[in-house]
């Protein structure tokens, strides 16, 4: 596979992962005591993009008290709304992108070859 190609279908793959993990961060918006994940996108050792997943660990706002055997204060999840529509966003428009460029690969070989024939 040509080494541009691979960069950008890495790129795609990276992008539906970051996807993911933002998706998963919405779906866990009123889930009591849960941490949001960010994607962070990095070069590879040969030019492709990998995705390291990072756990903030950032606390969400305290709960009324919860009464069992002890008394212990909940804390709410950590996701907020405000951050994570505008990183599903830029997501979205990085897939775009790299969609495009896989087009854009795929017509210029397409006149190599009739070029070529």
């Amino acid at each position: 596979m040509l080494p541009p190609l691979n960069t950008t279908l890495s790129a795609l793959q990276a992008f539906g992962q970051k996807l993911g993990i933002t998706a998963g961060n919405i779906a866990n918006v009123n889930t009591n005591g849960y941490k949001k994940s960010r994607a962070v996108l990095e070069e590879g050792r040969h030019g492709e993009v990998e995705v390291r997943e990072q756990r903030m660990e950032t606390p969400g706002l305290p709960l009324e008290p919860h009464w069992s055997d002890e008394p212990t204060v909940r804390e709410s999840s950590n996701v907020a709304l405000e951050e994570e529509i505008p990183e599903l966003i830029t997501t979205v428009y990085g897939f775009k992108a790299n969609l495009k460029t896989v087009k854009a690969e795929d017509e210029m070989l397409g006149h190599l070859l009739d070029t070529v024939a």
